[in-house]
């Protein structure tokens, strides 16, 4: 275990004491508003050090509020991905329509951030490194609830005691299964699996993304700025979730391989780099959704309460905003039964209307049908004509309180 940042000490006694489980981005993100306020944090994240890698990701409508007043929007703005096209292919690898990112992703260009999830998860990390404790290299091994707090064994073996534990800790929380159970009750499977990966840009593509598709196959390869490397999506549809593969790292490749197998463009090459990739994810689309995303002195935020899933580009802006209105419920009560209550209160319906995105038109990005993929190509060249949409009113359909910085006696 590494621990960095601030130790806990005997002038830290009188604050609020919370440890959060979990560094991406909610946990950060919850730290530093926590700490505005007053709060004495952990946070313990499983990897050896902060991770910087992955994909591009969105930070759009209220969760941009967020960040600039973290002051992180100039950072952010200086590490905009510009991506300036997204082109989709038929069968052979024919274009269909090439369009402006945010006219299919509903966004608005010149407000929205597209950055690197490291980029931005190095930016939160960075801005509370020396604010908060960081312990890396372990994890929660078990919790006990008391009276006065919450007994924390680590999986490291120390054992601490906290006032209260947030579960950051991603769609297949630890935290969460250890307090509410099996993930299964609160999984609600899309019906895709994916597998992201990085290869060599053999392509020459620059600031842009090709996607080619089949029905209920898509493959897309995302070029960052004019990188030499290039980030690789292969996706699919399943009617059940593939269980038997999810730990298996092997049994992955080989059930991507088989379902592309055969493909045109330049999915053979894809599948290739796939096979020899050191950084694959595998996963299910999929979303959590949970009758409550707190019990007694422990709650969740971010992909642990209510992951929407790639499908609606919405992940890290739901992080960002749960983080700072659970720390503001936090910061305006000093009961954290109330404050829970109006965290939920607060933020659910958000909630709910960012995950609808997946059913009310993201998901139509990738047809299982020959008809429904038909269906989308005549909508994309018809964009290519037409205005560009507005912007999705989920994006911003959560108005920011002011923060509450010191917390109620």
């Amino acid at each position: 275990m590494t621990s960095t940042g601030l130790s806990t000490d005997s002038g830290a006694a009188a604050k609020r004491n919370v440890l959060i489980s979990g560094a991406s981005i909610a946990g950060p993100a919850l730290a530093y508003w926590l700490h505005r306020s007053g709060c004495a944090v952990t946070v313990v994240e499983k990897a050896d050090a902060p991770r910087y890698g992955g994909y591009p990701i969105d930070v759009r409508g209220t969760a941009t509020e967020v960040v600039r007043r973290m002051g992180l929007l100039p950072r952010l703005k200086d590490a905009h991905i510009d991506s300036r096209r997204v082109t989709f292919l038929d069968a052979e690898g024919g274009e269909v329509a090439s369009l402006a990112p945010h006219a299919v992703a509903g966004g608005v260009a010149g407000q929205d951030l597209e950055v690197r999830r490291g980029d931005l998860a190095a930016a939160l990390h960075t801005l509370v490194r020396d604010d908060v404790e960081f312990l890396f290299g372990d994890s929660i091994d078990t919790f006990d609830e008391s009276a006065s707090g919450v007994d924390v064994t680590f999986r490291g073996g120390q054992r601490r005691t906290f006032d209260l534990v947030v579960g950051a800790d991603g769609t297949h929380s630890h935290t969460r299964t250890s307090l509410f159970g099996p993930e299964e009750q609160f999984h609600r499977y899309l019906g895709y699996c994916f597998a992201i990966f990085t290869m060599p840009n053999t392509l020459g593509l620059s600031h842009e993304v090709k996607m080619w598709s089949t029905p209920g196959k898509a493959a897309a390869l995302y070029a960052v700025g004019e990188s030499d490397e290039l980030h690789a999506f292969l996706n699919f549809h399943r009617p059940e979730p593939p269980f038997d593969v999810l730990h298996n790292p092997d049994a992955q490749r080989d059930l991507v391989a088989t379902v592309f197998a055969g493909a045109g463009w330049e999915v053979p090459g894809m599948v290739d780099a796939m096979r020899h990739a050191d950084d694959l994810f595998f996963d299910t689309a999929g979303q959590i959704r949970m009758p409550r995303w707190s019990s007694g002195r422990v709650a969740l935020v971010g992909d642990a309460a209510y992951a929407p899933s790639f499908l609606t580009g919405q992940g890290s802006s739901l992080a960002l905003v749960g983080a700072y209105m659970l720390a503001n419920a936090l910061a305006t009560n000093r009961d954290h039964t109330a404050a829970f209550a109006a965290y939920e209160r607060d933020v659910r319906e958000f909630v709910h209307r960012n995950q609808a995105l997946a059913d009310h038109g993201a998901a139509t990005l990738f047809p299982t049908t020959a008809r429904a993929l038909e269906q989308r190509d005549t909508r994309l060249r018809d964009l290519v004509t037409l205005p560009s949409a507005p912007a999705r009113p989920a994006h911003s359909a959560l108005a920011l309180p002011e923060f509450a910085t010191v917390p109620m006696p």
